[in-house]
């Protein structure tokens, strides 16, 4: 596995060590012992969560505070989203700042983003299956929902069209109004 590109202040995109052939191939998608050598960081995952989307559906975004911020390792299994990343922590050079990273299972790449970070993706194809763990369990009471379309956090989402949104994220709260 190596790091393929660094973002807001700990979010990693990595990629896995792919063994290809004329059957297909294998990947190991994540190995406690290789992700600390690799990272410096000693997670413990507690839940694995999957979604399989329509093109044109957004999810997010979402986020779990203090004391149940949830660390997410996500990964594209099949079909592609543009995920995004808001960086939700008072304390780093980056708060407030959102990256965006193109996630497809044909490119086999894992998302990394530290407890603190509120998450979302567009979908780009058809029945696509995102899966991710996480380092906490969810809970009712921590969970907040971030307006997507919030002008004060400017997130270019670059749509093909509407965007397909459940009632929960439509109803998210403004970036103005979270208090971290």
């Amino acid at each position: 596995m190596n790091i393929v590109r660094r973002e807001l202040g700990g979010a990693l995109l990595l990629k896995p060590t792919v063994h290809a052939d004329n059957r297909g191939f294998f990947c190991e998608l994540f190995n406690e012992q290789a992700f600390k050598a690799l990272t410096g960081l000693d997670v413990h995952f507690v839940q694995d969560n999957q979604s399989v989307s329509h093109k044109g559906v957004l999810r997010g975004l979402h986020c779990q505070t203090e004391p149940h911020a949830q660390g997410k390792l996500i990964q594209v299994v099949s079909g592609a989203t543009r995920t995004v990343a808001v960086d939700l922590r008072r304390d780093s050079p980056s708060f407030g700042q959102w990256a965006a990273f193109e996630l497809s299972g044909a490119r086999q790449e894992l998302l990394w983003l530290p407890p603190g970070f509120a998450h979302g993706f567009y979908v780009l194809e058809d029945n696509t299956l995102v899966q991710y763990k996480v380092t906490d369990y969810w809970s009712a009471e921590h969970e907040v929902v971030l307006k997507w379309d919030d002008p004060a956090l400017g997130i270019d989402w670059q749509f093909d069209g509407v965007p397909v949104v459940s009632e929960k994220d439509s109803e998210g709260m403004s970036w103005k109004s979270f208090d971290c």
